[in-house]
């Protein structure tokens, strides 16, 4: 039996894929793996048993990473599950960042009460949120994964003309990208031709503060820039004042910071990017999927600390090894194997960054040794044996 820990309240459909091998619950100790959410686990003490965390979403901020590495459990996310949903609200943020319907749709109820007047009110008030048509505007999108792409299309389908930048764009990204959209090698193209910008990139060191007075001083009089990432890409300071000067027309974000609510100009989301049943059930299902094969059959697939390796089944025994990225360490392994007279069926190592993943299938062995023999190799960090 393995016990699958949840941290918030999960999708009922996602956790219907594990069977009755598993025991699943909020309230499950000594747990084989978990799922997460949005709950911060930054202080949790992880038990020595947990081998593995999938956070039903893309971001893994809430999750300690470099402690998981160094312990030896492995961290998922689940790229793209979410992407329909936020690229659904990000087209209605273009269109509520030119259209001016939030602030246009508060004044009308403030007519309230003048009866047989309203529609003559309306009719002398609605100049004041008139908007322009999104129709043969530039697009500028910044990071071209799952949902950049999906916005890139959907936007080019509303006749926009769009521009991409993603200095990592991979080749899943590149084969999904309609040919229509314009790839720019220098992302200071995007801030010189684009009437609107909107932004798909992970918080790092390097992307924190992407939009900032300078970068916002290389773009368009009137940009109208959008950002259903994360707060922190945004200056919210810097936003606030080319808003005032008139530089930026509208700032559309999904992530509120007590600085830039009930601010002119800028239309505050309370995070419902991925607020979506179908959504949700997707995240949760991908998340259990990933860990189901990784508890019993080792592969990792959308790991964010540990490289992506999977590999048939082929001998009666899989060997697990996580281990740092040194020298000699698959040398070590195989040397023990082989001294054990043991037959390696199978064999698969690859690396990300200090760390590495090792995966052999084997034939019959006394696996408790065996185990025992390799964990105490200096540089290994986890053995299992499935």
């Amino acid at each position: 039996m393995y016990k699958i820990k949840t941290y918030n309240k999960i999708s009922k459909s996602g956790l219907a894929n594990f069977d009755d091998k598993y025991t699943v619950g909020d309230e499950v100790e000594n747990a084989d793996g978990a799922i997460v959410r949005s709950a911060a686990l930054h202080d949790t003490e992880f038990p020595a048993t947990l081998q593995a965390i999938a956070r039903a979403g893309a971001g893994t901020n809430n999750i300690p990473i470099e402690r998981c590495s160094e312990q030896g459990i492995v961290v998922f996310n689940t790229p793209g599950a979410n992407a329909n949903a936020v690229k659904e609200l990000v087209i209605a943020g273009l269109f509520i960042a030119s259209r001016r319907v939030i602030s246009g749709i508060e004044w009308a109820k403030t007519l309230k009460g003048n009866g047989d007047e309203v529609a003559k009110m309306v009719e002398k008030g609605k100049g004041a949120f008139a908007g322009p048509e999104i129709k043969g505007k530039k697009l500028g999108v910044i990071g071209l994964g799952a949902i950049g792409v999906m916005v890139a299309n959907a936007a080019n389908s509303l006749g926009m003309k769009v521009y991409g930048y993603d200095p990592y764009l991979s080749v899943k990204s590149a084969w999904n990208l309609n040919h229509n959209a314009v790839y720019i090698s220098d992302i200071n193209e995007i801030y010189a031709e684009c009437d609107y910008i909107t932004i798909h990139v992970p918080l790092t060191d390097s992307t924190k503060n992407l939009v900032n007075k300078d970068t916002i001083a290389k773009m368009k009089d009137g940009v109208r820039i959008l950002n259903f990432s994360r707060a922190a890409l945004v200056n919210s300071a810097d936003i606030k004042a080319a808003l005032e000067s008139g530089k930026v027309a509208a700032y559309v974000t999904d992530f509120p910071t007590d600085d830039v609510l009930d601010v002119d100009g800028i239309i505050a989301i309370p995070h419902l990017g991925a607020s979506t049943p179908e959504s949700e059930e997707n995240c949760a299902t991908m998340a259990a999927k990933e860990l189901i094969d990784y508890i019993e059959n080792g592969n990792i697939v959308n790991s964010v600390n540990l490289p992506e390796i999977t590999m048939p089944r082929s001998g009666k025994n899989r060997v697990c090894v996580i281990h740092k990225n040194i020298p000699n360490m698959l040398t070590k392994i195989t040397g023990i194997i082989a001294d054990d007279n043991i037959n390696i069926e199978n064999l698969l190592n690859k690396s990300r960054g200090d760390f590495a993943y090792t995966m052999l299938d084997i034939d019959d062995a006394d696996t408790a040794q065996l185990e025992s023999e390799i964990k105490a190799i200096d540089g290994v960090i986890r053995v299992r044996i499935i």
